[in-house]
Order: C-alpha cells, then structure tokens, then sequence
C-alpha cells in the first residue's frame, strides 16, 4: 500500500485502485468536497508524476482518453485546485509523492495497461438524483430527465416557458463552460432538435447561464457529469457515426448539412416566440432580439 496524505486531500494505492479522497480544510474547494471520494481503477490511468516546485510540489495524474465521465463533460476545463487528479504537496513530503508515483507507473509497466482512449466509461460518476442551485436556477438529474427550475434573475423568455424538462433519450450531449473572470459560463442540454441552435446561454432555455457565485455555479459540473455518464460512449459514436441507437449520430459531421427537418425546427422556435410576444411576455425589442439570435443560429 502507498498513501500521501497532505491538507488538501489523500490519495492511496493498493495495486489495483487509486483512492482519492478530499481533504477538510477550508482551502479545499467545495466542487471537490461535493464531489467527494474517487477510486480509479488502475486500467482508467494512463500516467502519473510528480512535479516538484520551489514551495509545493504537485502530484499529477492523467487519465486514458474516455475513461472519466467527468473530464469528459469538463473537458478539462476545471480550476486546477477543484481537480481530483491534482494534488498538492509539501516539499518535505516530496520523497514520499515520488515514491507514490512510482509505485503507480511499475503497476501499470507490470499490469501491461494501454495508453490508448478507453471504449467504455471505466469510472462511474457521481450518483442520482443529483441537484445544483446555480445563479440562473436549480437544474436537477434523476437519470432519467434533466429538470431546470428557473430563478427569479432568469431571463423573461426563459421564466415564461416554465419549467424546461428534458428526457435522457432526447440528449445528444452535454457542454459546459465554468464561468471566471473573464468570461461568463454556461450548462447547456444539446437535444436533437437543438443541435443546430446557437442561442447565447441568457436566451436559450436549454442552457443555464453562470454568472453568479464561481464557487457554487462549479457545481453544474455534477450535473454535466453524471448525464454524460449515462450517455452513449463517445467511442460508440466515432466507431459508428451513423448508428441510430445513438439519437445524435453524426451530428457533427453533419453540421454543413442540416437534416430535412432543419426548416420545421426553426418555424416550431419562431412559433413559439410570437406566442410570447402576443401574450404579452416579450416587448417588442425582447422579441426582435430574440428572433434575430433564433434566426442567426439557425
């Protein structure tokens, strides 16, 4: 058995699992803290080292391609400090960081573990249900459907269309974006018939706009990650791009050639945007707004 443990969390080796476990300290980011405990099987890890620094060092491990529902909904776009696979560590627990690594690298020499992208998710995200209230509402996840309860700051548009319910078996993919200080983020469901639709984030009813509090707004992340684990392996889709089981097949590939129902999709957007208007729930420059973005993303 290997194990470091350090202020911002523990990681131990058994020869065949590594268990990551958050640290307590108030430092620790609250996405780690939520996320809680990981165990990564041996078979997921593609590298690990250590990287030695003047005042702390840094324990980094890399996954194989498709192994982790969570940097696959990510994208590795977490902050360095809410990512599980960073650790780090004091410069008079070098020696024993080093040692760690080590130990992990025989293992996989030994074991003969590839290095080329996984076929199947081989960690199993975080459970359902799962809930985040973020700064644009409270999207939630039963692994079945997505549920996102607006916020009273939401957008018009999106707080007149009601709740947004979206079944598991209408999703494409997930994409998400944290916001910082250079950028506002976003959480936004792909259906099959918005795969085509560019509204921005504040607009769009399928997307959570993160504006708010960085801190907790990193938690959609959870969402993201536990819907992404219960979706077709990217590796089903590249091997088969055209394979119907898979509800956004080929969608990529086919964004130069929008499908036959393209024109139907964006009159049904249009529609129900002058319903709103004619109610009375959009101004006339929130709906000439709203159908020009429509219209530019179609």
């Amino acid at each position: 058995m290997a194990e470091i443990i350090q202020r911002d969390g523990a990681w131990a080796f058994d020869g065949t699992t590594v268990r990551i476990t958050p640290g307590l300290h108030r430092t620790v980011p609250l996405f780690r803290q939520t996320y809680g405990e990981v165990a990564v099987p041996l078979e997921a890890v593609a590298g690990v080292v250590y990287e030695p620094e003047r005042r702390r060092g840094r324990l980094r491990m890399t996954l194989r391609e498709g192994a982790d529902p969570l940097l696959q909904a990510t994208g590795g776009r977490l902050p360095d400090a809410a990512d599980p696979y960073r650790l780090a560590v004091d410069v008079d627990r070098s020696g024993i960081a080093e040692y760690f690594a080590e130990e992990i690298r025989r293992a996989l020499l030994l074991d003969g573990i590839p290095k080329d992208p996984a076929r199947a998710y081989l960690l199993p995200g975080p459970p359902v249900p799962v809930s985040v209230r973020s700064s644009d509402g409270t999207v939630s996840f039963d692994g079945t459907q997505v549920r996102i309860d607006w916020a009273d700051t939401s957008d018009r548009v999106k707080r007149a269309t009601g709740p947004r319910i979206i079944a598991l078996g209408d999703l494409v993919q997930v994409e998400w974006l944290p916001n910082s200080v250079h950028a506002e983020g976003f959480l936004r469901f792909v259906t099959r018939e918005t795969v085509f639709s560019k509204l921005p984030a504040q607009k769009d009813p399928y997307a959570m706009d993160l504006w708010g509090n960085a801190r907790r707004d990193l938690l959609t992340a959870l969402v993201a990650t536990a819907v992404t684990a219960r979706l077709p392996h990217p590796s089903v889709r590249v091997a088969d791009p055209a394979e119907d089981e898979w509800p956004g097949a080929g969608a990529a590939a086919g964004a130069a050639h929008p499908p036959a129902d393209h024109h139907d999709v964006l009159l049904r957007r249009l529609r129900e945007l002058g319903e709103l208007y004619r109610e009375g729930v959009l101004t006339d420059e929130e709906f000439a707004r709203t159908k020009a973005a429509v219209l530019r993303g179609f």
